[in-house]
């Protein structure tokens, strides 16, 4: 099973990048179902996102970044190489998908996935407002033609194996 989830806050302009990819991807799967694939626009809930990874084998996530480099930038990044644990607090705002990374992996040990890529998109602005920067648009665009196609070798790989 592979899920993909999207992250972001839809009114913060490039900040919701991840979730349009995510409702872009879900469009694709009702026009062209995959009964191994998943995906969730799980916007800015941390502890969706942990959830929502649970039995899954290969889990893909989504979000915008802000590093500094050039807007558009794609990263594409092992997971563990983001996990980190939640300070203590007790709003749950605080608990982003980093963290649920870490703590899913804690929690629920091997039914979490093993296999977990990240992809960032460095944002342009992430002030209120509810369009993509052209930059971040173009990169969305790109990054969702690479996802589809992942899709489509996931389920023909599967659904070899099943015959």
């Amino acid at each position: 099973m592979l899920t993909i989830i999207g992250c972001g806050n839809l009114n913060r302009s490039d900040d919701a990048v991840g979730a349009i990819i995510a409702q872009r991807l879900q469009q694709y799967l009702a026009e062209h179902p995959h009964p191994y694939v998943q995906v969730y626009d799980c916007g800015t809930a941390g502890m969706e996102v942990m959830f929502q990874a649970r039995g899954c084998k290969k889990l893909i996530i989504i979000d915008a970044s802000s590093t500094g480099s050039e807007p558009g930038a794609m990263f594409k990044v092992p997971g563990k190489e983001l996990e980190t644990l939640p300070e203590p607090s007790y709003n749950l705002h605080d608990f982003r998908w980093d963290n649920a990374l870490a703590a899913g992996r804690k929690i629920f040990k091997d039914d979490f996935p093993k296999e977990v890529t990240v992809y960032l998109i460095e944002a342009e602005n992430l002030g209120l407002g509810l369009e993509l920067s052209p930059a971040i648009k173009s990169s969305a665009d790109l990054l969702f033609e690479e996802l589809s196609a992942i899709i489509r070798q996931n389920s023909g790989v599967r659904s070899q194996e099943s015959a």
